[in-house]
């Protein structure tokens, strides 16, 4: 194995490891020590990847966003061209891929609302979904108002990030295609 595959290497059992204690036990749970002991490393290995905590986890952070970009954008395509069925795999891909493991919600949607590098990701993401909703509404309506527009998908993106954090409490029941439905319906209406 070269030097390059055994440091990728380390730096992915260092990214598994802060993910688990992230995701579990919240930012305070993270530290060179308990991120290196988790990996089976020695703590001159995390130096090797990362200049300190927050930049490893703002690579976690960033690791679970694309994989929720990923599942978001499947469940669309694969819903085809009606907006509500769309705005239905939407939904219900945040919410599948959440519940999936709650961890991943934990990190993208309850803990990055508190450290600054995070908040500043979370701002991306969210930036980033208001984008896809502007472009997916105008694809549909090509005529409408784009500040209306940007207002819209920047309350729903905010919906749907209140929404996750609801469902991972568990406030909301166990029958995530009930609250998907009842989601869509507050959206686009019956």
């Amino acid at each position: 194995m070269s030097l390059a595959d055994r440091r990728a290497e380390r730096r992915s059992l260092l990214l598994e490891a802060a993910f688990g204690l992230f995701g579990e036990g919240g930012e305070q749970a993270v530290s060179v020590r308990s991120v290196c002991r988790e990996a089976g490393l020695n703590t001159r290995y995390f130096y090797e990847s990362f200049e300190t905590t927050d930049e490893l986890l703002g690579a976690v952070y960033d690791g679970v966003n694309r994989s929720l970009a990923t599942s978001v954008a499947t469940g669309m395509d694969a819903a085809g061209g009606h907006p509500r069925e769309r705005t239905r795999a939407g939904i219900a891909a945040v919410l599948h891929f959440c519940a999936a493991d709650p961890r991943r919600g934990r990190i993208l949607f309850t803990d990055a609302k508190t450290n600054p590098v995070l908040m500043q990701r979370r701002q991306t993401m969210h930036s980033a979904m208001i984008d896809l909703i502007v472009a997916e509404r105008g694809r549909h309506h090509p005529h409408i108002d784009p500040v209306a527009v940007r207002v819209g998908a920047a309350m729903y993106t905010g919906a749907v990030s209140e929404l996750t954090q609801h469902w991972l409490l568990g406030t909301l029941g166990t029958d995530v295609d009930a609250v998907v439905a009842h989601a869509v319906t507050v959206v686009l209406g019956s």
